[in-house]
Order: structure tokens, then C-alpha cells, then sequence
């Protein structure tokens, strides 16, 4: 059973950056699709960037419109250590952070968390 623990949330100013952290302990074998998701208070989960580790899609990433150019998602293996660096917050991305793990997912998905779902780190952003 894989385990998640999400650091990095915090406070800042529209415009400026966080870098979150998730590290993964447990058996991490065969699960290729790991991403980030968010949740603003009385609005649904959004997914918000994937990474692939699958033989077909090994190494690449996506992100969803809303943050395309800004967030970038990136993955350390030696450390079992995914990131999501954001760059020029929008009060808009304001929400609990999770990150989510799933054994496999195509391109363009954001994986659920079927495998892993971690605790959440909460990401404020004010005008």
C-alpha cells in the first residue's frame, strides 16, 4: 500500500510561486499515473497536472488549460518525490492541493486516486 504526504502549501500574493511536494512511501511498483487534483471549498475536485511513467508514455507530462504555462509537474524517482512547481498564482488557485496515484491512466488524465490519495496541503492566494 502506497502512502502520500503533500508539503508546500501556504500563503502568498497573486503572482507569486509555490512548489509543492509529494512523497510517495510503499510499493510504487506498476503505478504509472501520478498527478496533482484541487478542491476549492464548494466547488468539485479539478484535476490540475499528470506525469507518466508507463512504457507508451514514459516521462511525459500534462496540464489542464487553466494552468498551462504557469504550473509545471515533475517527478523525482530516486526520492519517490512528486512535485508541482506554480509560477504566477491567480487568486482563482486557491484550493486544497491532493496528490493522487493510479496504477494507470492514458494521456491527458488526471489520475483519481485509486491507488493513493494523499492528505491534502491548502494553497491560498490573495488579490
Amino acid at each position: 500500500q502506497v502512502q502520500l504526504l503533500e508539503s508546500g502549501g501556504g500563503s502568498v500574493q497573486a503572482g507569486g510561486s509555490l512548489r509543492l511536494s509529494c512523497v510517495a512511501s510503499g510499493n510504487m511498483h506498476n503505478l504509472n499515473c501520478m498527478g496533482w487534483v484541487r478542491q476549492a471549498p464548494g466547488k468539485e475536485r479539478e484535476g490540475v497536472a499528470a506525469i507518466y511513467t508507463d512504457d507508451i508514455d514514459s516521462g511525459r507530462t500534462y496540464v489542464t488549460a487553466s494552468v498551462k504555462g504557469r504550473f509545471t509537474i515533475s517527478l523525482d524517482n530516486a526520492e519517490n518525490t512528486l512535485y508541482l512547481q506554480m509560477n504566477s498564482l491567480k487568486p482563482g488557485d486557491t484550493a486544497m492541493y491532493y496528490c493522487a496515484i493510479d496504477h494507470t491512466c492514458i494521456y491527458g488524465a488526471i489520475p483519481a486516486g485509486l491507488d493513493a490519495f494523499g492528505q491534502g496541503t491548502q494553497v491560498t492566494v490573495s488579490s
